[in-house]
């Protein structure tokens, strides 16, 4: 039985919602071209959009308008949402205008001109060069679909790229880097190659017109090159052999842009799967749709051994403790000897709290984020919305992590109320934002476009102080109303003394193994959302994320209540702490397999990249760890409230 595709499922959902109920998805709404525009009915005219620039050498994204490139006079710029502001996303118009149906030939679109004597010429075509050297990529748009560079791989199969790059570099050893390998005229050695031209073809479906519905763009893709504009009145022409710019700047340049536009009727991509020509192409999609798969086989293989030993010893171990008498039970060992200090406060058990409060609103944020995405409400098409969603839903979801940290924070006994409900509200976040506004300030000293403005950063401290906090502190009140969680055994005046441990049952090993299981049902998708975020990559695979997702809950959860239920078997009755620490170890292999991903997958050089790329890893790391740590220990705090509830223990 084949599995559900995500795209699939956003699919329908769209079809369903836009047919009985008349509306589309904020960003999705389809329009309609003619050759004769009709304001109601259709528009002729196609503007093409620009977004930042980025790279897989540079952690630093740059605004279009940061290279020398040729200008929009009536330059505009469409209201981006938080999502986009936060992920660096820059759009706005561009000088590239055209007409549905109306095919043209070698347009010129302006001319760049670099004085050799100028010093700041000589900037920026440094810079343009800077961009070559590191293959910065294009992102254009048109009609909120990327304009794509498809090329053939090895294997005859075809890759479109949602991007395509500045130019190229002939190294000093006559090797062509990057895209300077698709052209043999690209043969001079330590020169730059600039694609200075564009063949674009955007294709359409023609439409029906029995329903009244004109054209729509289907696809939009592009083939970029250099070439010498030759002007002619009647006919100019982007042909001849590439012009190189010399490393060395030492005579005038001129650099003139141009490009082609050609039009194509295709009837069978239909509007509503038009994204699929990019993301079935996509490199290495079938290795990923296999090994999830393999993945999850593993995974819940694994999972289901666990429970079933877990549930066939302790049934037998309860059924016969019960039928024991009291004197004959005094005499046995492990877990049920520790009843009278299996609920004993843990030390630190104000900081343990403001780590679940703050873990239950990640945990809730994660699960309402994923759900809306594997829909298709949160899909690439949609800019932006994934990061929005989730920061909303954090801000409004502080109540939940007041309640819970307050709730858990008197069932440890503390007192100190007012410490609890600030550190709940601040020092999580607190750290984030720190490391947020650090890497931020390195980007405004690069001058990247991935640097948020001010005024951004003053609305997310308002979400923060206005919104967020107050809602923590009206959960923690509910909280403190209410009294703590009464175990369901009474603890011991006197702490028992605990035998010497073995190795494996010692709290560093077993925290370490505990971590290993949840990774390994993750790393596989960590894989392709580190290509997402720093490769520049196309994520949309959200259906198998939320299975992914669900699995790792019941791994954290089962390989958390296997171990805390071998340590009280040893008569350690530590398990607050060691609970949460066990699955949240998981965090720490993902930081070790971000740094194997720094140093075996991307080509980042740079200091100001590295120091971007772990401290937005540590920033990960941080969320990750009070999210699965939350998970082990809330499965061991039921867990153990279940088997000593049915002791008869007086």
């Amino acid at each position: 039985m084949k599995s559900l595709n995500p795209r699939f499922i956003f699919l329908l959902s769209l079809t369903v919602v836009s047919s009985s109920l008349g509306f589309y998805l904020p960003g999705l709404a389809p329009v309609s071209f003619c050759e004769k525009e009709d304001a109601k009915e259709c528009q002729k005219d196609i503007q093409l959009f620009v977004n930042r620039l980025d790279s897989v050498e540079s952690v630093l994204p740059y605004e279009y308008d940061a290279f020398d490139f040729c200008k929009d006079t009536d330059e505009r710029r469409p209201s981006e949402n938080l999502g986009q502001v936060l992920f660096g996303e820059r759009i706005e118009t561009s000088p590239y205008k055209f007409t549905f149906k109306s095919d043209k030939a070698c347009v010129k679109v302006c001319t760049k001109s670099y004085d050799a004597g100028s010093k700041e010429d000589k900037l920026k075509l440094d810079f343009l060069k800077k961009g070559m050297e590191l293959n910065y990529q294009h992102h254009w748009i048109v009609d909120n679909m990327p304009v794509t560079w498809c090329y053939i791989v090895e294997g005859n199969q075809k890759v479109c790229n949602p991007g395509f790059p500045i130019g190229c570099l002939v190294n000093q050893e006559g090797k062509p880097k990057d895209a300077c390998v698709i052209n043999a005229d690209f043969n001079k050695k330590n020169a730059y190659y600039i694609f200075n031209h564009v063949d674009i073809t955007i294709f359409y479906h023609s439409g029906d017109e029995t329903n009244g519905m004109s054209a729509r763009l289907v696809a939009a893709t592009l083939e970029p090159r250099r070439s010498d504009f030759h002007s002619n009145d009647d006919k100019p022409t982007c042909d001849g052999t590439p012009m190189d710019i010399p490393a060395e700047f030492k005579n005038n340049l001129k650099v003139t842009y141009t490009y082609s536009i050609q039009f194509k009727q295709n009837d069978d991509i239909r509007w509503a799967s038009r994204w699929d020509y990019i993301l079935v192409s996509m490199p290495h999609t079938n290795i990923q749709w296999f090994s999830i798969m393999n993945s999850l086989v593993i995974v819940l293989f694994l999972s289901g051994m666990v429970a079933m030993i877990m549930l066939r010893t302790l049934h037998k171990d309860i059924a016969r403790y019960n039928q024991m008498d009291q004197e004959e039970a005094q005499e046995e060992s492990g877990w049920k000897q520790v009843h009278g200090d299996v609920f004993r406060p843990p030390r630190m058990g104000m900081l343990l709290s403001v780590f679940l409060g703050q873990g239950t609103q990640v945990f809730i944020m994660t699960f309402i984020t994923l759900f809306l995405a594997c829909l298709g409400f949160l899909s690439p098409a949609n800019r932006g919305a994934l990061m929005t969603c989730s920061v909303v839903l954090w801000v409004l979801l502080g109540t939940p992590a007041g309640y819970v940290s307050a709730r858990l924070y008197k069932t440890f006994g503390g007192e100190n109320w007012k410490t609890n409900v600030l550190l709940t509200a601040f020092l999580c976040p607190g750290i984030v934002f720190v490391d947020f506004f650090l890497m931020n300030l390195i980007l405004w000293v690069e001058g990247s476009s991935a640097a948020i403005p001010f005024g951004t950063l003053v609305a997310i401290l308002a979400l923060w102080f206005g919104i967020s906090v107050p809602l923590t502190f009206v959960g923690a009140y509910f909280g403190f109303k209410k009294p703590g969680i009464e175990p369901p055994v009474r603890t011991n005046q006197i702490p028992r003394q605990i035998p010497q441990q073995s190795f494996f049952t010692k709290p560093v090993p077993g925290i370490i193994m505990g971590g290993i299981l949840p990774f390994g049902c993750i790393f596989i998708q960590l894989f392709f959302i580190l290509n997402s975020i720093w490769s520049h990559q196309m994520y949309y695979m959200f259906g198998f994320l939320f299975l992914v997702f669900i699995i790792l809950l019941i791994t954290c959860s089962e390989a958390t209540v296997l171990l805390c239920y071998f340590h009280l078997c040893a008569e350690d009755y530590h398990w607050w702490w060691r609970s949460f620490l066990t699955s949240g170890f998981t965090a720490v292999y993902l930081f070790v397999y971000a740094v194997h991903y720094f140093f075996s997958k991307l080509q980042i050089i740079g200091v100001a990249s590295t120091i971007l790329y772990f401290g937005y890893t540590l920033i990960m790391v941080l969320i990750f760890f009070i999210f699965t740590g939350t998970i082990g220990f809330f499965a061991c705090f039921l867990f153990v409230n279940k088997i000593y509830s049915v002791l008869k223990v007086d």
